[in-house]
């Protein structure tokens, strides 16, 4: 047998001379380029340069060590008889070990003197190209790009007598690929930075990264966007998207999106902290929901866009309070005079007519953030997060929402109706894009209620309720006919009629406060007035984003006139909640798909 070879290229000689030492010991040949064959050498430990099998001298400054055919082809050759040939054919030896760290490029950046041209020169080229042909091959090459692995590499070798495990060799590969890949995008990131970057100034046209403001928080910085392949998939026509905001926009373009393609109907979202506060389609208002929503003094006619993010809106106008808007059609002008009146922090959509893109850009002193996004764009199916430094991976949610999912009806009321089931489609697509856990109530294709990011599944379920009463007590003809002061914002409206709705008590300044937005001062509604007004609900759809763990969600949802239940199944309590559903005279299909969105 040959005698076995190593070659050590590093940067990092952290234990180099005890590995090397070590190696020869154990009958290992030595080869090295420049500083590490040096620095072994004057240790007293015999070993070659790596020009004396190339027979090519280091040259342009150090730039070119171990690229060359002598080298590569004695890492790359594996062990079958026409590689074989091909070594002896050209006077090549085979290389068993590789020993490679890299230049430090991420601590060189890092460094507030960097310059381009010193990072440049801080890119590894032979090594990485080292590494990974070592690692590519690591079938009968075992290579080393980390110090800490030395001993234990050693101690194998010794005791396997020029042998280590394939599991060892595995173990190492991995690790040369995870360095490479880190490597590169080190690198990629800073040349990101130095060249695909735009700040957060007027107009951006398709770029690769996008510097934000700051993170989640002010004091979260530096925050950017980016995508690691071709162009962000947004342009900002007006404003500076944060980074919340852009959380707001995605999710809500991909539920949009979503519920355009099921329902083929214009949908729109009201997104706030990564939730919806509303979701609707494009059907038609009539006289008194114009009224509600607030668009009752419109002068352009209502288009279905303009319906669907009306309803998504009034859904509950406390939480959508300085929203999020995704739309899943080009903005049109009835929009834009929707959005205009409202307190919101942006839009994103897949196109906008030049007439809602003026109305848009003239709000917030022309600070409003409008993005536009590209309809043809598909996610990767893979995505990747980090949390607390760790890394999470997983196969994009992309169960598809349809009629279908409901045909599963457990209960002994089957009558579905085509509506019920718009109305179970738009609450299970919200819940998709909804912190978990999470409960959707639905009426006349938009979202009435949604309990979101609660850890009781009742809780969501009563949450959700609550909202879609007060919603409908939006509808009382007393509060259609509230005398409110000619000028009175609308924010102010939305925050009176809860507080009248909600039947709260209110006292002292508050109280004054609330009475002087009226002309004359409306007696509140009485808790009799509004329970009979509630049982006036009917016919609302629920969907739960995984299953109904006890009956008491099923007679809560009753309760604010829920008729149509969609939930998983699996729960050891799913008979007493059909039971519980059958006793209501309700329909109630089991999804068998779980919604958990975090």
């Amino acid at each position: 047998m040959s005698q076995p070879i190593a070659l050590l290229s590093v940067y990092d000689k952290t234990g180099l001379i005890e590995f090397a030492q070590g190696l020869h010991a154990a009958g290992v040949r030595l080869l090295g380029s420049g500083g590490t064959a040096k620095k072994i050498r004057d240790n007293g430990i015999p070993i070659e340069d790596v020009s004396d099998i190339t027979k090519a001298p280091e040259m342009l400054g150090g730039r070119v060590k171990t690229l060359h055919p002598a080298v590569h082809g004695g890492i790359l050759a594996r062990s079958i008889p026409s590689d074989e040939q091909d070594l002896i054919a050209n006077s090549i030896s085979p290389i068993s070990i590789v020993v490679c760290n890299l230049y430090p490029f991420t601590s060189t950046i890092a460094s507030p003197n960097c310059t381009l041209a010193s990072a440049i020169e801080e890119i590894d080229i032979g090594g990485v190209t080292l590494l990974r042909a070592a690692a590519k091959n690591h079938s009968r090459v075992s290579v080393l790009s980390d110090p800490t692995d030395y001993s234990t590499f050693l101690d194998a070798w010794t005791s396997g007598k020029g042998e280590v495990s394939l599991g060892l060799r595995n173990k190492l590969a991995l690790k040369a690929f995870e360095v490479t890949s880190a490597y590169d995008e080190a690198i990629s990131g800073y040349f990101r930075e130095q060249y695909a970057s735009a700040e957060l100034e007027g107009p951006v046209d398709p770029i690769q990264r996008m510097v934000l403001r700051y993170g989640a928080n002010p004091h979260q910085k530096p925050a950017q966007t980016f995508v690691a392949e071709g162009e962000l998939p947004f342009k900002v026509l007006c404003g500076s998207p944060g980074y919340i905001n852009l959380l707001d926009a995605l999710n809500s373009y991909a539920l949009v999106k979503e519920l355009q393609e099921a329902l083929n109907l214009p949908a729109a979202a009201s997104f706030k902290h990564v939730s919806p506060a509303g979701a609707a389609v494009g059907l038609e208002l009539d006289d008194v929901e114009k009224q509600v929503y607030g668009v009752d003094d419109l002068k352009e006619a209502l288009t279905p866009l303009a319906c669907a993010y009306a309803r998504a809106r009034g859904a509950d106008r406390m939480s959508s309070f300085g929203d999020f808007i995704g739309l899943s059609a080009p903005c049109d002008l009835a929009t834009a005079r929707i959005i205009s009146r409202e307190v919101s922090d942006g839009i994103i959509a897949p196109g906008y007519t030049p007439e809602a893109l003026d109305v848009l850009k003239k709000k917030k002193a022309g600070k409003y953030c409008v993005l536009q996004m590209d309809p043809k764009y598909t996610p990767p199916a893979i995505e990747t997060r980090q949390v607390y430094g760790i890394h999470m991976q997983q196969k994009r949610n992309d169960a598809k929402i349809g009629p279908e999912l409901f045909s599963n009806l457990v209960s002994q009321n089957k009558e579905l109706p085509s509506a019920a089931t718009t109305d179970l489609i738009v609450a299970t697509l919200a819940l998709k894009y909804t912190q978990s856990n999470s409960v959707a109530y639905a009426l006349h294709g938009a979202i009435i209620g949604l309990g979101a990011g609660q850890q009781s599944r009742i809780h969501c379920t009563r949450l959700a309720g609550s909202k879609a009463d007060i919603w409908w007590l939006r509808h009382h003809p007393r509060v259609l006919s509230l005398p409110f002061k000619k000028g009175v914002k609308r924010a102010e409206k939305a925050n009176a009629i809860d507080l009248f709705v909600g039947g709260e008590e209110l006292e002292g300044g508050e109280r004054t406060s609330w009475e002087l937005l009226f002309d004359s001062v409306p007696a509140a509604l009485s808790e009799s007035e509004r329970k009979e007004w509630i049982g006036k609900l009917d016919g609302v759809a629920c969907s739960s984003d995984a299953f109904f763990p006890f009956p008491d969600n099923v007679h809560r949802a009753r309760r604010s006139g829920v008729k149509y239940l969609a939930a998983a199944s699996g729960s050891v309590m799913d008979a007493e909640c059909i039971k519980a559903a059958d006793e209501h005279g309700m329909v109630f299909a089991h999804t068998a798909l779980r919604l958990f969105h975090h």
